[in-house]
């Protein structure tokens, strides 16, 4: 079972020299299912590298920049500048792949500390330049695309310097982190002190804490954990108009939390310098099963059920019929026929995978809350193996996303979340939309975030890529199943807006709410630098956005 979540796991994007690994060709088996369920046929990932064009950043701005920055920290080198040429979003990966044209920043700039952050939008405000903050580049909606609207340049503001722990509370059990820290790096240095973050999604190993406040992420283990903002206790913001801090108690009554509009703000009205979070002891013991549920509706209900006696594993992850069927399809080996055999013949006819993951300080404390969350439960127990195949191949997503695309395969993801009684309705409308829109193909679904009142979706799409438009075919399944989504769930539960999802923000929060958030905008970046496009759908002017009664 190795194999097990090799496709249908969140494949969060690769882009070409972001990761240290890849994953080799596909198995022939593979390669045969893929054709029989898609018609696959022989196309293949162009190879053309795309050239970035001439920088239109000034000599003075350039100037400028160097002398906050130091002059060797201001790149306008077309590596550089390709290097942050938008997220990872299977449509981000075509145009780094020789399909169409990416949108190339001017320069890259990369300052040291948050002092600089904000003197770099000082320079960038005096000589009309737009920023877009870069951390790990793991955007799959466009959030980080170097959109310039109306400026006269875009720089991408790339946070790798700012890889900080700045203080540790252990009484408190707070941690003070600068936003360009990767993950991974933060586990590391938090570890040192017996502590954990607990934020651990598809995007771990290249995403930043700031990214992770920007997008209001939420993690695998998000159930025991909570979700990014949840962990947020302080925000260190830089903006045009000066240096914004808030946060300061465990809670609040001193008006509206002011630091919730800033988390999810993806950029838009300031750039994120340090994050102060809410850590963990660190785990003793983890331990993770699989488990086969029959049917789709049994295993959504046993989930509820789970979600709503809080009990809930730390990480309880629910795949449907179809992203078994890949799981299982593509794992091959004689532990995967066994497996087939023996769910047969226990009478499993529509075989549901559900993986569940404990953390706690013992093995006593685990077992506890593993008794707690399986009591009454009717699963198939498959033991630990398929749960730690599972976790130890959580993060193959992105390497075997290339190996999808080099055969030619049309392979993306979105999100949603809606509440228990309209799950099954959103998922039969999200795949219609899909399949309606993309013909023959593979539609895989499945729950990794789980609440009380409700859950996340999550859908991976397979399918013969269209070699004369294979952009235009992917916008066009996801503005239907984005439609779909309107009206039944949030545009989005975790990937945030960016510039794909900003059309869909009227009708989730209204004319009013897009009002608030301009005029907040408009308070922060009088003059629209900061992420053009992105969140707010529509340009900014040099005026800042149009008031209501301009409309």
């Amino acid at each position: 079972m190795c194999h097990t979540v090799a496709v249908t796991e969140h494949i969060d994007h690769t882009l070409r020299g972001r990761w240290t690994t890849t994953a080799g060709p596909l198995p022939p088996h593979a390669l045969k299912w893929l054709r029989e369920r898609t018609g696959l046929g022989e196309v293949r990932t162009p190879a053309r590298a795309p050239v970035a064009p001439e920088s239109a950043l000034g000599d003075a701005a350039r100037t400028a920049l160097g002398e906050v920055v130091g002059p060797g920290y201001v790149r306008v080198d077309p590596d550089s500048r390709l290097g942050r040429a938008g997220g990872l979003s299977y449509v981000d990966l075509l145009r780094q792949r020789g399909d169409g044209e990416p949108a190339v920043p001017d320069a890259v700039v990369l300052p040291a500390s948050p002092e600089q952050v904000v003197e770099v939008l000082e320079v960038c405000v005096e000589h009309d330049v737009a920023v877009v903050p870069f951390g790990g580049g793991t955007s799959v909606v466009g959030g980080v695309n170097a959109l310039r609207g109306d400026k006269a340049a875009v720089v991408a503001l790339d946070l790798n310097r700012l890889d900080k722990l700045v203080e540790v509370d252990p009484v408190s059990r707070l941690a003070v982190l600068q936003a360009g820290l990767p993950a991974p790096k933060a586990e590391r240095l938090l570890a040192a002190h017996g502590l954990t973050i607990g934020h651990v999604p598809q995007s771990y190993e290249r995403a930043t804490i700031g990214g992770f406040a920007a997008t209001r992420s939420a993690g695998q283990a998000s159930a025991g954990y909570g979700r990014f903002e949840d962990m947020v206790e302080g925000v260190r913001l830089a903006t045009p108009v000066g240096e914004w801090r808030l946060g300061g108690a465990p809670a609040s009554a001193a008006g509206p939390d002011l630091k919730q509009l800033v988390v999810g703000s993806e950029g838009a009205f300031g750039v994120i310098t340090e994050v102060a979070l809410r850590v963990r002891r660190r785990p003793e013991v983890e331990r993770y099963e699989g488990f086969v549920v029959d049917g789709w509706e049994r295993g959504s209900a046993l989930v509820r059920e789970v979600a709503q006696r809080r009990v809930p594993a730390d990480v309880t992850r629910l795949s449907d019929v179809d992203e078994t069927e890949v799981s299982l399809a593509l794992g091959g080996g004689w532990k995967v026929n066994a497996l087939k055999g023996y769910l047969k013949a226990r009478g499993v006819r529509e075989p549901c995978l559900l993986v569940l993951g404990w953390h706690g300080a013992s093995k006593r404390e685990v077992a506890r809350r593993r008794a707690e969350t399986l009591r009454g439960v009717e699963a198939l127990s498959l033991g630990k193996a398929l749960g730690e195949a599972w976790r130890h191949g959580r993060f193959n997503g992105p390497r075997q996303r290339d190996a999808l695309m080099e055969v030619g395969v049309c392979v993306e993801t979105l999100e949603t979340a809606t509440h228990w009684s309209k799950v099954s309705d959103l998922r039969a409308a999200v795949r219609e939309a899909l399949v309606d829109a993309l013909g023959r193909c593979v539609v895989m679904c499945h729950i990794s975030h789980v609440y009380e009142t409700g859950a996340s979706l999550y859908f991976t799409v397979l399918a013969a890529r269209d070699a004369a438009d294979p952009i235009g075919q992917w916008q066009v399944a996801k503005a239907a199943a984005s439609e779909a989504i309107t009206g039944l769930g949030t545009i989005s539960h975790h990937h945030a807006v960016g510039a794909d999802h900003a059309p869909y923000l009227e009708a989730e929060i209204g004319r009013l709410g897009l009002d608030v958030l301009a005029s907040v905008k408009r308070t922060l970046d009088p003059t629209g630098v900061l992420n053009p496009g992105k969140l707010l759908a529509g340009d900014i002017g040099a005026a800042g956005l149009a008031s209501p009664g301009d409309r």
